[in-house]
């Protein structure tokens, strides 16, 4: 998309006065909410101004608190309750006032699910003019206790001297103390119960950067730190994560290392008899079950045969490939950082899984050209990252592959590269949402294009 010119000239006020002034920010303002946006956000219409309220609902009458405002758009954060929508529950969590973390807990589930649906129809259609000729059903699971890693902020405040610990507030650097968070894993609950308290009685918090939580085929804390750490506060971590039961990673400048050497993190895909490894700072989908059953789909659309030679694109650790070679004659997988290809070919090795080869390249540049692309496939799995994958798309279809499955973490980027797609000849058969982050109105999806 070409940016529109500079006139380059002076700047001329509009006709008819000076240019409006700014709404400050915590000003309080009466308003009706028409309708929800994509991410989850009530919309309102003020004086010429277009609202973004989080925490409201479409119908809803409310006092709105600004807490950002450029040109006509203001964000807002629900501060009164005039007149509430039928559809509207409790939030189950205390903190969700105050928490950036979750922002539709006040929308009973199956009403987030039919938002994330909708979202991605909008996004087909608006962005590519497509819908599928078959909608499935949205893939979802437990509303609460799927997340199995977190980051949790740390801040020294000097002046109080106290170190504030928790997470970060909506559209805000503040840090809201958080005792308990509903949609981690019980395992993490446990631990971010009593964080707070061994990290204040360090002797440097000063030293801390942030904590991230996860919780696989063990429980582990890493604790990034900006400056080293005294010996007798490693000791006090590794004494807190002993009686946890789970292990201690440290991460200074370099790479998290443990601090026992030679332990291991990992997760199990327990339907294909396979156990990946992973260290903190590798990607790793959040939410274990949808995950699974996210893979379990992806192999039912894509359908590969004993006979088959799969590509599967941004492999990232496995997690498709490693499935997919049960499956498929030979799976060929290609991820952009060649630590996480290095590390995708030792599970394999490590699973005793043969048929599936591990290349690192550069996936902004055509594929076809490449020795391992020259045989050409059956079927092709892609899951990018949110950018997309506008640049490999582009000449996919000499690849000369039947069957392609898309998985996606941003609609509006999946709606632009299925256009590039259809162009080339394929289908857009099926599409459905996969619920990875239930409370936000973070929205992953799967598609199934068909040539022909």
């Amino acid at each position: 998309m070409s940016k529109k010119k500079s006139s380059g000239g002076l700047r001329f006020q509009p006709a008819g006065g000076e240019r409006a002034t700014q709404v400050p920010v915590g000003k309080k303002q009466r308003l009706d909410i028409q309708r929800l946006a994509g991410d989850g956000r009530g919309i309102a219409f003020h004086e010429g101004r277009t609202w973004f309220v989080s925490g409201v609902l479409a119908g809803e009458s409310v006092e709105a608190r600004v807490l950002n405002a450029r040109g006509k758009v203001v964000e807002a954060r629900l501060e009164r309750l005039f007149e509430a929508s039928a559809e509207r529950r409790e939030a189950p969590c205390r903190h969700f006032d105050r928490c950036g973390g979750c922002s539709v807990q006040h929308l009973p589930h199956a009403a987030q699910l039919a938002l994330k649906q909708r979202t991605l129809a909008e996004q087909l259609q608006r962005v590519a003019g497509l819908q599928p000729e078959t909608w499935a059903e949205p893939l979802a699971g437990s509303e609460f206790g799927y997340r199995r890693r977190a980051r949790v902020s740390v801040r020294w405040d000097a002046k109080a001297r106290e170190l504030q610990v928790g997470f970060r507030a909506e559209a805000s650097q503040d840090i809201v103390a958080i005792e308990e968070c509903r949609v981690l894993v019980q395992p993490l609950q446990s631990i971010l119960r009593h964080l707070p308290t061994v990290l204040r009685s360090l002797s440097r918090p000063q030293a801390l950067g942030h904590v991230e939580l996860f919780s696989g085929t063990a429980e582990a804390l890493l604790v990034r730190h900006v400056a080293p750490l005294p010996d007798e506060d490693v000791q006090r971590l590794q004494a807190f994560c002993l009686e946890a039961g789970a292990q201690l990673w440290l991460q200074g400048e370099g790479e998290p290392t443990p601090f026992v050497a030679g332990a291991r993190l990992g997760f199990s895909l327990e339907p294909w008899q396979l156990q990946l490894a992973w260290r903190p700072g590798d990607f790793v989908q959040v939410n274990a079950a949808v995950n699974t059953a996210m893979i379990a789909q992806a192999l039912d659309w894509l359908a590969p045969q004993s006979d088959e030679r799969v590509l599967d694109l941004f492999c990232g650790l496995g997690n498709f490939a490693l499935p997919l070679a049960r499956v498929a004659r030979e799976v060929v997988a290609v991820e952009g950082v060649q630590a996480m290809a290095e590390r995708a070919a030792a599970n394999a090795r490590d699973n005793e899984v043969h048929n599936a080869a591990f290349f690192q390249a550069d996936l902004t540049q055509p594929l076809a050209g490449a020795e391992w692309a020259a045989e050409g496939f059956s079927a092709v799995l892609l899951d990018p990252p949110r950018d997309g994958a506008y640049e490999v798309v582009q000449h996919i279809a000499q690849l000369k592959a039947k069957r392609l499955v898309y998985v996606s973490c941003n609609p509006a980027t999946l709606a632009r590269d299925a256009q590039v797609l259809v162009n080339q000849g394929y289908r857009l058969t099926r599409a459905g949402i996969l619920d990875m982050f239930p409370q936000t109105a973070h929205v992953e999806a799967m598609a199934l294009f068909e040539a022909g």
